[in-house]
Parts: structure tokens; C-alpha cells; sequence
């Protein structure tokens, strides 16, 4: 199972959901400790600003993040929960579950995957940058982007609900 979660909800969602895998999307100025129960060798911190494109002193997901959340994901062995949180649950997280579940579905329709996606979350409003980058790097030709851009903007929130993510 892949849950997806905010910073505030992390301790409470690992404990309860008994994962062993972590990924963390979050900014770089904040330093998320392993919780107990995930190996430091099962969490995968990737620090990046929640932004779409490029804007002086920050830094925009790259390239070598979606490639390293690829790596991370398609190495999970799935016997034991997966949990990807960011700041907020709402954007940067919500794409890593979108990502993750489509590569590791290769022949998975990348817009049913979308609509699960804004099912499980209606405040689900993925970082459009990495969502791009996994659809060129997954050879998905535009596919995902359009998806993404199809179940639109989510509801507002100040956070989302933890949720799992059918993979």
C-alpha cells in the first residue's frame, strides 16, 4: 500500500499503517528525521520548493529528484506499506504518488490513474514540474501532463487528509 500524507500527519501515519518505506519531498531548510520503524536506508529525503518552474533562491524539482524517486520506488518490494509526504500533503507528495503509480503500472492508463488520484484526494493538486519530468522520463508521451491537467485544481485546503494511493 502507498499512503501520502503532510509533515504534521508523518509520525502518526507510519505508526499506524506500520510502513518501512519513507520518501520526503520537502524544502531544504526542513530536516525530517527518520521515524521509528523506517530503516534510514528506506527514506528517501529529496529537498525541492514546491514550485513549477524555476524562481531565484529557490529550488525547483529537477531531473535528478523524479530520477532518484524512480529508483527509490521501483525498488520498494511492496511487502510492507510505502509512505510519500511533503509540507502539506497536497502537491509535491500527491505527485509522488501519482508518479510512483505510474511506474510501477507501466500499462496502466495514466488518466484512470489521475481520476483514482483526485478520488482518494479531492485537495490533490500535483506539482506540475515533476509530473512533466516522470511523463518524459516514463517515455509517456504528454500522457500524464494531460491527465493531471484534466482532474484540475484541487479543493482548497490548508492541508490534505492523509490517503492511500491504490497502486
Amino acid at each position: 500500500m502507498l499512503y501520502v500524507c503532510s509533515l504534521s500527519r508523518l509520525s502518526d501515519t507510519v505508526e499506524k499503517t506500520g510502513a518501512k518505506s519513507l520518501v520526503t519531498l520537502i524544502n531544504a531548510e526542513m530536516e525530517v528525521p527518520t521515524p521509528p520503524g523506517i530503516s534510514p536506508g528506506r527514506h528517501l529525503n529529496l529537498s525541492f520548493n514546491d514550485i513549477p518552474a524555476p524562481v531565484q533562491g529557490l529550488i525547483p524539482p529537477g531531473e535528478a529528484h523524479v530520477r532518484q524517486l524512480l529508483e527509490f520506488v521501483r525498488a520498494w518490494d511492496q511487502a510492507s506499506p510505502m509512505v510519500i509526504h511533503c509540507w502539506a500533503g497536497i502537491s509535491r507528495s500527491t505527485a509522488g504518488a501519482y508518479v510512483t503509480a505510474c511506474a510501477l503500472n507501466p500499462e496502466a492508463d495514466e488518466y484512470e490513474t489521475a481520476s483514482t488520484l483526485r478520488r482518494q484526494s479531492p485537495s490533490a493538486t500535483p506539482n506540475p514540474r515533476i509530473v512533466a519530468m516522470a511523463d518524459k522520463i516514463l517515455d509517456r508521451d504528454g500522457r500524464m501532463i494531460d491527465a493531471i491537467r484534466g482532474i484540475g485544481r484541487g479543493a482548497n485546503a490548508f492541508e490534505g487528509a492523509p490517503f492511500i494511493m491504490p497502486i
